[in-house]
């Protein structure tokens, strides 16, 4: 302040520099550079993904009861109204926007871990599909960014396929969280909604599936490869009944984005999560990430690990109205086969070992 304003009276008396000049010597303010602005608006797409997925539902039931007691409810009924005439929507292939999937949010989401979708064998159009995603993470972030949004181009590598991310039907009881959900395309993982998409939608459907569900999240662990499979062959039969071919997923990197406790079987808290997937359909995890402002510090934002979805060969799958336990398990073998497969082609081109084995639990 007393430079310009001696600046000021240098140019009143027509003596000493310019004001133009003292302002080029004026320290400049700190503005934060470029790369540091796009990290924070990836760590920002991130977070509210999360925050999403884990309050969204809750905060717009309580918000909605709330608004009844208010001078506001009559917009309440207005909605709740809505929402029983449009309650069966998510069963009948939903109502996918393709502005949400291309919003700008999920190109910083995809950069900030980032996710990669890798294709190595041509989809027909005139054929429907089942994807068995693996592993399943705490998130599922390869899952949703591949598939729930355009962010790593889908619809360009695999042109007239239309992917349907699945998952807990439960989630598309909240307000707001259910039209969130649709709007990327996701659909609820129950029979009803899967058959419709397989037979009342014509062709091209590809229903992505997390085989491993909430069983898988309670196993996974930076480092370790290991997928729920043995004994899951439900989407195997639903393959044969509806004469979709299955394709193998495996996203390397799933794993590594928290670090969780994981507790022995037997213990205390361990009988606590399996009650709760029991009950609820999906188990709590005590996990951590890292903060928003440092990564040395814990919070909820995943670590910053590349994360990559390879898709892999399909297998050509008859339509078997009423399969019988053998034909279910001739083709859950082969399908198994071509996971392990997918797995020890590409494992070493993103950061495994060659020593490293996929685990079937």
């Amino acid at each position: 302040m007393k430079t310009l304003l001696a600046a000021y009276s240098g140019v009143v008396k027509g003596t000493g520099s310019s004001v133009l000049s003292v302002l080029q010597d004026l320290p400049s303010p700190p503005w934060p550079c470029r790369s540091k602005m796009e990290k924070h608006l990836q760590c920002i797409s991130v977070l509210q993904w999360v925050i999403s997925f884990l309050a969204l539902g809750l905060s717009a039931t309580v918000l909605l009861i709330y608004m009844f007691c208010t001078d506001c409810w009559l917009i309440a009924a207005m909605y709740t109204a809505w929402l029983i005439f449009d309650w069966n929507t998510p069963k009948q292939g939903g109502r996918r926007s393709s502005w949400v999937r291309n919003w700008t949010v999920w190109t910083y989401f995809r950069d900030y871990f980032p996710v990669r979708l890798i294709k190595t064998h041509d989809l027909l159009p005139s054929r429907n599909y089942i994807f068995g995603y693996h592993p399943h993470g705490i998130f599922c972030f390869g899952a949703f960014c591949n598939f729930g949004t355009e962010a790593t181009s889908f619809s360009k590598k695999f042109p007239g396929i239309k992917p349907s991310l699945a998952t807990l039907a439960g989630n598309f009881r909240f307000p707001v969280l259910r039209d969130y959900l649709m709007s990327g395309g996701i659909c609820p993982v129950n029979k009803n909604s899967i058959d419709y998409l397989l037979t009342c939608n014509g062709t091209g459907n590809a229903v992505v599936i997390v085989v491993g569900g909430a069983a898988e999240s309670l196993e996974c662990a930076p480092g370790k490869n290991s997928v729920t499979l043995s004994r899951r062959k439900g989407f195997v039969r639903l393959a044969l009944e509806k004469g979709s071919d299955l394709v193998p997923v495996y996203s390397f990197g799933e794993n590594d984005a928290y670090q969780q406790i994981i507790f022995e079987e037997g213990s205390w808290w361990r009988l606590v999560q399996r009650k709760m997937q029991k009950i609820v359909g999906f188990a709590p995890c005590l996990f951590h990430g890292c903060s928003f402002f440092s990564a040395e510090t814990w919070g909820i934002v995943p670590y910053c690990k590349p994360i990559t979805t390879v898709v892999g060969e399909p297998i050509t799958v008859p339509k078997v109205e009423e399969p019988t336990p053998d034909v279910v398990d001739q083709y859950h073998a082969m399908y198994i086969k071509s996971l392990q497969c997918l797995f020890e082609k590409y494992k070493t081109h993103f950061g495994l070992k060659e020593s490293d084995v996929l685990e079937i639990l």
